[in-house]
């Protein structure tokens, strides 16, 4: 008999999960997460996984009782049988500890995907990781999913006359340049100095961006610091218009407001984690749809390179 396909949550993301189980045409399985008086928990699940594919959606951010929700959850399908487990990760927390960039410091995104292993996670299917190189820290297969595949045909209808993409830092320029090749569009770099974490001490601009209509993609917006500085040098060098669109809105300490006050025209978001508040200038589009493709292709063994828009050519 071919095993089921179910789909569970934690308590990171469960509008997310509803909406991926929905397009799959499942509806969420049925775990509780048991909570003790003292802050501790305990994943149930509440109906049979065994020999099941098992696909355990849950994003790792902040506060770390998301990602050990997800370990239990993988230990305790592990211990229920069950035939194949999938951790779904909108957004991979502590991605941007990913190298010994200074002395003493740990590589917490490689520690993560060891936890993910040990727990007995078979597969990890992800969206965007700070990194591209994560994915060699896991000894299982990882299926990376890019959100050109939902921005680019957002941008596309926009219909901007003067299109130009721009990287916010040097080290967003990879991703933004795939994204331009797609439009035959020039691209510029915001090229930014940090005194700390959190805290730019300069910037400039590389490139010509007057009567530009600018996009700027990056992967993470946190305290949108970087990105709301970007912007109004943007706007001060010349540039008609600023938009950003950034695939995981983490959006922390003065984030709401930096936006609020900013040029930018809009930000657009995707899902892979909630946000804490409405804001006018935020846009929000789901992801559900390209991760219940991936989950439905993984099931049956079909490729996913069908969901990678971003390395083609437009008119090719």
């Amino acid at each position: 008999m071919q095993p089921s396909v179910k789909i569970f949550t934690g308590n990171s993301n469960p509008a997310l999960a509803g909406k991926i189980a929905k397009c799959y045409g499942n509806g969420l399985g049925k775990l509780q997460i048991q909570k003790f008086s003292d802050g501790e928990f305990q994943p149930v699940y509440m109906e049979s996984i065994r020999g099941d594919y098992v696909f355990l959606v849950q994003s790792t951010n902040a506060p770390a009782d998301n990602l050990m929700e997800l370990l239990l959850m993988i230990d305790a399908a592990k211990r229920a049988s069950a035939g194949y487990i999938t951790a779904v990760i909108p957004y991979f927390g502590f991605a941007r500890q990913d190298r010994k960039d200074k002395p003493r410091v740990a590589i917490a995104s490689k520690l993560v995907a060891n936890l993910l292993t040990s727990a007995g996670a078979n597969r990890v299917i992800t969206m965007d990781l700070h990194a591209p190189q994560i994915q060699g820290f896991f000894d299982i297969p990882v299926d990376h999913l890019d959100s050109s595949a939902i921005f680019i045909p957002y941008i596309e209808n926009l219909k901007l006359e003067n299109l130009t993409f721009a990287s916010p830092d040097v080290g967003s320029t990879n991703r933004v340049r795939e994204v331009a090749a797609y439009f035959n569009a020039e691209m510029v770099i915001c090229d930014k100095h940090r005194k700390r974490a959190n805290e730019i001490a300069s910037m400039v601009v590389i490139g010509d961006v007057t009567d530009k209509d600018i996009v700027l993609i990056d992967d993470i917006i946190d305290t949108a610091g970087t990105l709301t500085k970007a912007a109004n040098l943007l706007m001060e060098k010349g540039a008609k218009s600023v938009r950003a669109f950034c695939t995981h809105p983490v959006l922390s300490g003065k984030a709401y407001e930096n936006i609020e006050n900013s040029v930018l025209k809009e930000l657009v978001v995707c899902d892979t984690m909630p946000l804490q508040r409405e804001c006018s200038k935020i846009k929000v589009i789901t992801v559900a749809e390209l991760f219940a493709v991936a989950i439905r292709n993984m099931y049956e063994n079909k490729s996913i390179t069908s969901l990678f828009v971003h390395s083609q050519r437009r008119g090719m």
